[in-house]
């Protein structure tokens, strides 16, 4: 088995709110990967005294424990579990139900002998690469569909998109959020490696149009996690003035992505 994590900031003078981990029990018959992007809030608070980094490494952390330590548990049930003890870890000091209350998009991915599990809540991404090099991504693609309007101004976002039927949902302070991620398994024959990867990293392929989800896997593979950020860096460079891809959107996003050869 082998394995690659890459994380690294957008801003070198700002910490990363990304959280990534691979788990791997003693028994040596799975494992795991974590990989969660914090969400940035805007200005104006967030109700609570912590960091969106803070948030980030006790769910990540928890999760990381979760689906080592209890591999019958069901993904949707380990995050659930996460939340709620990260929640916990907080609720006496910080306003949860404060819509902007520190949140995060979450990966999951598990594997036994048999099958690998996965879940994904948000806008980050996994891929699955057969043995034949079939490359089938598994999405939450609630946030996308939304109007581009909707998303234009934060204050109507968050009443009406953020967290809500209709909208999209993050990991945030409810863990009843679990049951709305994509999940599901498919025998472990039918995966010969995985990718993990936060939409700073994916911004190869959905923004800049770099190829497919198969050639950002390919790119992956062949030059590596820390080749993928680093070419997406130079494309953010490049794209700074004239923004024809960045749009609106910040410059540099904090990038994770994990391979796993299985």
């Amino acid at each position: 088995m082998h394995t690659e994590l890459v994380t690294e900031p957008g801003d070198p003078t700002r910490r990363n709110e990304d959280f990534a981990s691979v788990g791997l029990p003693a028994c040596g018959q799975g494992g795991s990967v974590v990989v969660l992007d914090g969400v940035t809030p805007p200005p104006g608070g967030t109700g609570c005294l912590h960091s969106v980094p803070w948030f980030t490494s006790r769910l990540g952390g928890a999760l990381t424990e979760l689906t080592v330590s209890l591999p019958d548990v069901p993904l949707a049930e380990a995050l659930a579990r996460a939340i709620a003890s990260t929640a916990a870890a907080h609720a006496e000091t910080c306003d949860l139900s404060h819509p902007r209350t520190p949140q995060a998009t979450v990966v999951l991915a598990r594997w036994s002998p048999r099958s690998v599990e996965y879940l994904v809540l948000s806008d980050s991404a996994l891929l699955l690469r057969a043995p034949d090099g079939t490359v089938t991504p598994v999405l939450d693609d609630r946030l996308a569909r939304l109007p581009r309007a909707l998303l234009a101004s934060e204050e109507i976002c968050d009443a009406r998109a953020r967290n809500k039927e209709g909208g999209f949902f993050t990991a945030a302070a409810d863990p009843s959020v679990a049951a709305r991620a994509v999940t599901g398994s498919v025998p472990r024959a039918r995966v010969g490696a995985l990718a993990a990867l936060t939409d700073g990293a994916t911004r190869w392929s959905e923004r800049f149009r770099e190829g497919d989800w198969t050639d950002l896997f390919t790119f992956l593979h062949k030059e590596g996690a820390r080749a993928l950020v680093a070419r997406v860096r130079e494309l953010e460079r490049a794209d700074a003035r004239d923004r024809v891809f960045l749009g609106r959107s910040k410059t540099h996003d904090d990038a994770t992505a994990v391979l796993v050869g299985l």
